[in-house]
Protein backbone atom coordinates (compact mmCIF):
# COMPACT_ATOMS: atom_id res chain seq x y z
CA UNK A 1 0.00 0.00 0.00
CA UNK A 2 1.32 3.28 -0.92
CA UNK A 3 2.44 5.81 2.03
CA UNK A 4 0.49 9.02 1.72
CA UNK A 5 2.37 11.40 4.20
CA UNK A 6 0.11 14.78 5.41
CA UNK A 7 -2.84 12.75 4.47
CA UNK A 8 -5.47 10.82 7.24
CA UNK A 9 -6.28 7.91 5.32
CA UNK A 10 -8.63 5.40 6.79
CA UNK A 11 -5.94 2.14 6.68
CA UNK A 12 -4.05 4.44 8.85
CA UNK A 13 -6.61 4.65 10.94
CA UNK A 14 -7.46 1.12 10.95
CA UNK A 15 -3.74 0.56 11.97
CA UNK A 16 -4.05 3.64 14.86
CA UNK A 17 -6.42 1.16 16.02
CA UNK A 18 -5.33 -2.10 16.00
CA UNK A 19 -1.99 -0.73 17.66
CA UNK A 20 -3.99 1.06 20.02
CA UNK A 21 -5.85 -2.89 20.85
CA UNK A 22 -2.97 -5.05 20.89
CA UNK A 23 -0.95 -2.43 22.60
CA UNK A 24 2.11 -3.92 20.45
CA UNK A 25 3.31 -2.44 16.82
CA UNK A 26 4.35 -6.13 15.52
CA UNK A 27 0.64 -7.70 17.08
CA UNK A 28 -1.13 -4.90 15.35
CA UNK A 29 1.02 -6.28 12.32
CA UNK A 30 0.00 -9.91 12.80
CA UNK A 31 -3.45 -8.79 13.15
CA UNK A 32 -3.84 -6.86 10.03
CA UNK A 33 -1.36 -9.09 7.77
CA UNK A 34 1.46 -6.24 7.38
CA UNK A 35 4.64 -6.34 8.07
CA UNK A 36 5.45 -4.39 11.40
CA UNK A 37 7.69 -1.82 9.05
CA UNK A 38 4.44 -0.34 7.58
CA UNK A 39 2.53 -0.39 10.50
CA UNK A 40 5.03 2.20 12.07
CA UNK A 41 5.14 3.77 8.73
CA UNK A 42 1.52 4.38 8.94
CA UNK A 43 1.31 5.28 12.20
CA UNK A 44 3.95 7.87 11.92
CA UNK A 45 2.29 9.26 8.70
CA UNK A 46 -1.04 9.64 10.74
CA UNK A 47 1.04 11.45 13.63
CA UNK A 48 2.45 13.76 11.12
CA UNK A 49 -0.81 14.51 9.42
CA UNK A 50 -2.52 15.39 12.94
CA UNK A 51 0.34 17.12 14.36
CA UNK A 52 0.36 15.41 17.25
CA UNK A 53 2.35 12.15 18.79
CA UNK A 54 -0.30 9.15 19.52
CA UNK A 55 1.76 6.26 20.95
CA UNK A 56 4.55 6.36 23.68
CA UNK A 57 6.48 3.41 21.36
CA UNK A 58 9.19 3.27 24.29
CA UNK A 59 6.63 1.71 26.42
CA UNK A 60 5.99 -2.16 26.98
CA UNK A 61 2.98 -2.32 26.07
CA UNK A 62 2.48 0.07 23.53
CA UNK A 63 0.56 2.84 25.26
CA UNK A 64 -1.44 5.89 23.97
CA UNK A 65 -0.74 9.55 24.63
CA UNK A 66 -3.20 12.00 26.19
CA UNK A 67 -3.74 13.11 22.60
CA UNK A 68 -3.54 9.84 21.12
CA UNK A 69 -6.86 8.83 23.86
CA UNK A 70 -8.87 11.78 22.03
CA UNK A 71 -8.04 10.45 18.74
CA UNK A 72 -9.21 6.87 19.81
CA UNK A 73 -12.50 8.26 20.44
CA UNK A 74 -12.77 10.29 17.00
CA UNK A 75 -11.11 7.04 15.12
CA UNK A 76 -13.64 4.51 16.08
CA UNK A 77 -16.70 6.58 15.21
CA UNK A 78 -14.59 7.20 11.77
CA UNK A 79 -14.40 3.12 11.49
CA UNK A 80 -17.73 2.42 12.39
CA UNK A 81 -19.52 5.03 9.98
CA UNK A 82 -16.68 3.44 7.26
CA UNK A 83 -18.13 -0.32 8.24
CA UNK A 84 -21.88 0.36 8.56
CA UNK A 85 -21.20 1.96 5.01
CA UNK A 86 -19.55 -1.67 3.82
CA UNK A 87 -21.99 -3.04 5.08
CA UNK A 88 -25.35 -1.68 3.88
CA UNK A 89 -23.44 -2.14 0.41
CA UNK A 90 -22.92 -5.73 1.04
CA UNK A 91 -26.16 -6.28 2.22
CA UNK A 92 -27.90 -4.83 -0.83
CA UNK A 93 -25.78 -7.53 -3.01
CA UNK A 94 -24.10 -10.20 -1.16
CA UNK A 95 -22.81 -11.14 -4.13
CA UNK A 96 -20.57 -8.72 -4.35
CA UNK A 97 -18.87 -8.75 -1.12
CA UNK A 98 -15.44 -8.48 -1.45
CA UNK A 99 -14.26 -9.20 2.67
CA UNK A 100 -15.69 -11.53 5.38
CA UNK A 101 -13.55 -11.21 8.45
CA UNK A 102 -15.14 -14.83 10.91
CA UNK A 103 -13.60 -15.56 13.78
CA UNK A 104 -14.18 -19.22 14.87
CA UNK A 105 -13.35 -20.70 18.35
CA UNK A 106 -10.32 -23.42 18.11
CA UNK A 107 -12.79 -26.53 18.95
CA UNK A 108 -13.62 -26.19 15.09
CA UNK A 109 -10.59 -25.54 13.25
CA UNK A 110 -9.06 -28.93 12.28
CA UNK A 111 -12.64 -29.98 10.32
CA UNK A 112 -15.42 -28.09 10.26
CA UNK A 113 -13.78 -24.11 9.99
CA UNK A 114 -12.13 -25.52 6.29
CA UNK A 115 -15.78 -26.83 4.99
CA UNK A 116 -17.59 -24.16 5.85
CA UNK A 117 -14.62 -21.72 4.38
CA UNK A 118 -14.59 -23.87 1.12
CA UNK A 119 -18.78 -23.59 1.00
CA UNK A 120 -18.78 -20.13 1.54
CA UNK A 121 -15.89 -19.52 -1.03
CA UNK A 122 -18.45 -21.04 -3.23
CA UNK A 123 -20.94 -18.66 -3.40
CA UNK A 124 -18.92 -15.77 -2.55
CA UNK A 125 -16.24 -15.93 -5.44
CA UNK A 126 -15.20 -12.35 -5.38
CA UNK A 127 -14.78 -12.27 -2.10
CA UNK A 128 -11.36 -12.37 0.40
CA UNK A 129 -11.79 -14.39 3.77
CA UNK A 130 -9.59 -13.94 6.52
CA UNK A 131 -10.13 -15.93 9.53
CA UNK A 132 -9.48 -15.45 13.10
CA UNK A 133 -9.37 -18.47 15.63
CA UNK A 134 -8.98 -18.11 19.50
CA UNK A 135 -10.86 -18.35 22.83
CA UNK A 136 -14.39 -16.99 22.39
CA UNK A 137 -13.64 -14.13 24.89
CA UNK A 138 -11.29 -12.70 22.23
CA UNK A 139 -13.69 -13.09 19.71
CA UNK A 140 -16.39 -11.59 21.21
CA UNK A 141 -14.08 -8.34 21.86
CA UNK A 142 -13.26 -8.57 18.35
CA UNK A 143 -16.84 -8.63 17.01
CA UNK A 144 -17.41 -5.52 19.48
CA UNK A 145 -14.87 -3.67 18.20
CA UNK A 146 -15.50 -4.58 14.36
CA UNK A 147 -12.63 -6.07 14.11
CA UNK A 148 -14.60 -8.93 12.44
CA UNK A 149 -17.93 -9.47 11.01
CA UNK A 150 -18.89 -13.08 12.31
CA UNK A 151 -18.14 -14.98 14.93
CA UNK A 152 -18.55 -18.81 15.78
CA UNK A 153 -18.10 -19.26 19.96
CA UNK A 154 -19.35 -20.54 23.23
CA UNK A 155 -22.06 -18.01 24.77
CA UNK A 156 -20.46 -16.12 27.23
CA UNK A 157 -23.77 -15.17 29.21
CA UNK A 158 -26.42 -12.45 28.24
CA UNK A 159 -25.71 -11.12 25.31
CA UNK A 160 -25.30 -7.51 23.99
CA UNK A 161 -28.30 -5.63 22.13
CA UNK A 162 -26.39 -5.04 19.42
CA UNK A 163 -26.38 -8.85 18.47
CA UNK A 164 -28.14 -11.39 16.86
CA UNK A 165 -26.93 -15.20 18.02
CA UNK A 166 -27.93 -18.04 16.28
CA UNK A 167 -27.85 -20.92 18.77
CA UNK A 168 -25.92 -24.06 16.70
CA UNK A 169 -24.79 -26.91 19.23
CA UNK A 170 -25.43 -27.62 22.66
CA UNK A 171 -22.82 -30.13 24.47
CA UNK A 172 -22.44 -31.55 28.17
CA UNK A 173 -19.18 -31.62 30.00
CA UNK A 174 -17.92 -35.02 30.52
CA UNK A 175 -14.98 -36.44 32.83
CA UNK A 176 -11.99 -37.95 31.00
CA UNK A 177 -10.19 -40.30 33.05
CA UNK A 178 -7.46 -42.99 32.16
CA UNK A 179 -8.06 -46.04 30.65
CA UNK A 180 -9.70 -48.59 33.24
CA UNK A 181 -8.68 -46.44 35.98
CA UNK A 182 -12.40 -46.15 37.18
CA UNK A 183 -15.02 -48.62 37.83
CA UNK A 184 -18.42 -46.92 36.88
CA UNK A 185 -20.21 -49.40 38.68
CA UNK A 186 -19.41 -47.85 41.98
CA UNK A 187 -18.29 -44.84 43.77
CA UNK A 188 -17.00 -42.41 41.03
CA UNK A 189 -16.81 -39.02 42.28
CA UNK A 190 -14.71 -41.15 45.28
CA UNK A 191 -12.46 -43.02 43.24
CA UNK A 192 -11.88 -39.61 40.88
CA UNK A 193 -10.87 -37.99 44.32
CA UNK A 194 -8.03 -40.20 44.74
CA UNK A 195 -6.51 -39.13 41.03
CA UNK A 196 -5.78 -35.06 40.76
CA UNK A 197 -7.72 -32.61 38.14
CA UNK A 198 -5.63 -31.62 35.38
CA UNK A 199 -7.74 -28.27 34.85
CA UNK A 200 -8.42 -26.57 31.84
CA UNK A 201 -7.30 -22.83 32.12
CA UNK A 202 -9.35 -20.33 34.29
CA UNK A 203 -7.80 -17.90 31.71
CA UNK A 204 -10.62 -19.04 29.67
CA UNK A 205 -14.13 -19.09 30.01
CA UNK A 206 -14.55 -22.37 29.49
CA UNK A 207 -12.31 -23.06 32.60
CA UNK A 208 -14.08 -20.17 34.39
CA UNK A 209 -17.21 -21.65 33.93
CA UNK A 210 -15.99 -25.64 35.58
CA UNK A 211 -14.57 -23.66 38.16
CA UNK A 212 -17.84 -22.19 39.48
CA UNK A 213 -19.80 -25.11 38.65
CA UNK A 214 -17.51 -27.19 40.78
CA UNK A 215 -18.09 -24.10 43.55
CA UNK A 216 -21.57 -24.91 42.98
CA UNK A 217 -21.16 -28.15 43.93
CA UNK A 218 -18.91 -27.92 47.60
CA UNK A 219 -16.00 -29.51 45.56
CA UNK A 220 -12.68 -28.93 46.12
CA UNK A 221 -11.00 -31.25 44.06
CA UNK A 222 -7.04 -31.14 44.19
CA UNK A 223 -5.16 -29.88 41.11
CA UNK A 224 -1.47 -29.27 40.70
CA UNK A 225 -2.08 -28.69 36.76
CA UNK A 226 -3.91 -25.82 34.99
CA UNK A 227 -3.62 -25.76 31.20
CA UNK A 228 -5.00 -24.28 28.27
CA UNK A 229 -4.59 -27.37 25.62
CA UNK A 230 -6.52 -30.11 24.80
CA UNK A 231 -3.57 -31.92 23.65
CA UNK A 232 -1.67 -31.76 26.43
CA UNK A 233 -4.61 -32.30 29.08
CA UNK A 234 -5.43 -35.06 27.12
CA UNK A 235 -1.77 -36.49 27.12
CA UNK A 236 -1.58 -36.48 30.96
CA UNK A 237 -4.70 -37.98 31.21
CA UNK A 238 -3.45 -40.62 28.74
CA UNK A 239 -0.22 -41.50 30.66
CA UNK A 240 -2.55 -41.89 34.55
CA UNK A 241 -0.93 -38.15 35.76
CA UNK A 242 -5.05 -37.61 36.69
CA UNK A 243 -8.43 -36.89 34.94
CA UNK A 244 -9.93 -33.58 33.58
CA UNK A 245 -13.40 -32.02 32.72
CA UNK A 246 -13.95 -31.26 29.20
CA UNK A 247 -16.27 -31.37 25.99
CA UNK A 248 -17.10 -34.00 23.53
CA UNK A 249 -15.44 -31.09 21.07
CA UNK A 250 -12.34 -31.51 23.54
CA UNK A 251 -12.06 -34.88 23.34
CA UNK A 252 -12.45 -35.54 19.95
CA UNK A 253 -9.84 -32.57 19.26
CA UNK A 254 -7.09 -34.82 20.95
CA UNK A 255 -8.19 -38.48 19.16
CA UNK A 256 -5.19 -39.65 19.11
CA UNK A 257 -4.79 -40.06 22.56
CA UNK A 258 -8.36 -41.34 23.22
CA UNK A 259 -7.34 -44.94 23.33
CA UNK A 260 -5.69 -44.78 26.49
CA UNK A 261 -8.87 -42.74 27.93
CA UNK A 262 -12.45 -43.38 29.47
CA UNK A 263 -15.37 -40.85 29.09
CA UNK A 264 -17.67 -40.98 31.68
CA UNK A 265 -20.68 -38.59 32.60
CA UNK A 266 -20.08 -36.13 35.30
CA UNK A 267 -20.58 -38.02 39.10
CA UNK A 268 -22.00 -34.61 40.09
CA UNK A 269 -24.55 -32.20 38.46
CA UNK A 270 -24.89 -32.14 34.89
CA UNK A 271 -23.32 -29.33 33.05
CA UNK A 272 -23.33 -28.07 29.58
CA UNK A 273 -22.34 -25.10 27.06
CA UNK A 274 -23.96 -23.14 23.79
CA UNK A 275 -22.10 -22.91 20.96
CA UNK A 276 -23.68 -19.46 18.32
CA UNK A 277 -22.79 -17.47 15.52
CA UNK A 278 -22.89 -13.79 16.11
CA UNK A 279 -23.26 -11.10 14.22
CA UNK A 280 -23.75 -7.56 14.39
CA UNK A 281 -27.76 -6.81 14.34
CA UNK A 282 -28.97 -5.80 11.05
CA UNK A 283 -25.79 -5.56 9.05
CA UNK A 284 -25.42 -8.41 6.72
CA UNK A 285 -29.00 -9.06 5.64
CA UNK A 286 -29.74 -12.78 6.62
CA UNK A 287 -26.27 -14.39 5.81
CA UNK A 288 -25.51 -14.45 9.70
CA UNK A 289 -28.87 -17.14 9.37
CA UNK A 290 -28.14 -18.62 6.20
CA UNK A 291 -24.83 -18.88 7.40
CA UNK A 292 -26.13 -20.62 10.68
CA UNK A 293 -27.75 -23.17 8.54
CA UNK A 294 -24.78 -24.00 6.77
CA UNK A 295 -22.76 -24.41 10.02
CA UNK A 296 -25.66 -26.83 11.79
CA UNK A 297 -25.62 -29.28 8.72
CA UNK A 298 -21.27 -29.69 9.31
CA UNK A 299 -21.94 -29.84 12.63
CA UNK A 300 -23.99 -32.34 12.68
CA UNK A 301 -22.30 -34.80 9.72
CA UNK A 302 -18.71 -34.31 11.02
CA UNK A 303 -19.30 -34.12 14.99
CA UNK A 304 -22.72 -34.74 16.44
CA UNK A 305 -23.32 -38.01 14.39
CA UNK A 306 -19.73 -39.23 14.63
CA UNK A 307 -19.48 -38.45 18.42
CA UNK A 308 -23.32 -40.16 19.20
CA UNK A 309 -21.82 -43.33 17.08
CA UNK A 310 -18.62 -43.54 19.24
CA UNK A 311 -20.28 -42.60 22.35
CA UNK A 312 -23.97 -43.97 22.40
CA UNK A 313 -24.39 -42.76 25.52
CA UNK A 314 -24.42 -39.27 24.89
CA UNK A 315 -27.66 -39.43 23.67
CA UNK A 316 -29.39 -35.81 23.45
CA UNK A 317 -26.96 -34.12 25.63
CA UNK A 318 -24.99 -33.21 22.24
CA UNK A 319 -27.89 -31.81 20.37
CA UNK A 320 -28.14 -28.98 17.27
CA UNK A 321 -29.98 -25.87 18.12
Amino acid sequence: MVDTPGRITLWGIEVFAATAEEGSISAAARRLGASASAVSQQITNLEGALGATLFNRSARPVSLTPAGEIFRRRAQSILNEAEQARAELATADLSSLTRFRLGMIEDFDADVTPHFLTEMASDLKGCQFLLETGASHRLFDLLDARALDVIVAADLGASAPWMEVHPLLEEPFLAAVPKGLVDQGGDVLAQLNKLPLIQYTARHVMGRQIAAHLARQNLRLSHRFELDSYHAIMAMVASGAGWTILTPLGYLRAQRFCDKADLVPLPFAPLSRTISLNARRDVLGDMPAQAAVRLRKLLDDMIVKPARANIPWLGNTLRLL
